[in-house]
Parts: C-alpha cells; sequence; structure tokens
C-alpha cells in the first residue's frame, strides 16, 4: 500500500507523538498552522477505529485546538472527511486525518472559500427531514 501518512513518523513536520497518532503540520496547507491529526494505524473510516484510539485523538484534538486558540487564532475549524471515491494526491489520502485550521474573522481562506458557502445550503424541507430521519434512526 502506498500511503503517505503510514510512514509519517519519517517527517520532520512532526509536532507530538503518542502511542496511535501524530500531529503534524499539513504541506501542503490551506493556512498558517493547518495541523493534522493522524492514527498510525492505517483506517479509512473513523468507524474502523478502536475505542482507545478513537479517545487519544479526541484528547488531541482538545489540546490542539486549545493551543491554537491560545497562540495563533481567535478561531479553529476541525474537519474530517470521508470520499473513498477520491483517489490520492497531493490535497487527498485515504487514511483517516483530522485538520484543525485557525481562523480569524475574515480571513484569507474566509474570503476566497465562504463566498461560495452560503449558495450551496438550502433549507430543510418537511419531507427530507422525515425521511433522512427515518434511515437514520
Amino acid at each position: 500500500m502506498d500511503c503517505p501518512f503510514c510512514n509519517i513518523y519519517k517527517e520532520d513536520r512532526t509536532i507530538k507523538e503518542t502511542e496511535n497518532a501524530y500531529v503534524i503540520l499539513s504541506n501542503p496547507r490551506l493556512v498558517a498552522g493547518h495541523t493534522l491529526i493522524i492514527p498510525k494505524r492505517h483506517v479509512t473510516s473513523i468507524s474502523q477505529l478502536t475505542k482507545e484510539e478513537q479517545s487519544e485523538i479526541f484528547d488531541l484534538l482538545v489540546e490542539f485546538q486549545g493551543k491554537i486558540l491560545e497562540k495563533l487564532s481567535s478561531g479553529c475549524d476541525i474537519r474530517q472527511n470521508f470520499k473513498p471515491y477520491v483517489k490520492n494526491s497531493q490535497t487527498h489520502v485515504g487514511h483517516v486525518h483530522f485538520h484543525l485550521l485557525p481562523r480569524d474573522f475574515q480571513d484569507e481562506l474566509q474570503e476566497k472559500a465562504e463566498k461560495f458557502k452560503d449558495p450551496l445550503y438550502k433549507d430543510l424541507s418537511e419531507e427530507e427531514k422525515n425521511k433522512i430521519i427515518a434511515l437514520l434512526k
């Protein structure tokens, strides 16, 4: 398997390493301080993480969000995407990982990306609400 995150310990971007995960600077990055939290074990979906891995990763998310808020920015987005239909590339890796993005009001990311957000959002219809709730219960 050719997974760039399975050998991430070789990188000099590592900020912290624990028993089950790495915290590294993202390269490429969306904003300065863009950080990734990556489980050491290769999994493609968060549902495959053990309870121990989930707990450790969540603790790292809390710890590094706090550090980002204290030292880098007034806000912090936390994101995780599961897109098994997208091939690995420089900006997509099929290995679970979480993005922490330092954010500030009207920062560069907001100026460039947020203008596309509003047209994408739609009101939730009663029919859609009932259908999705029934499927997910």
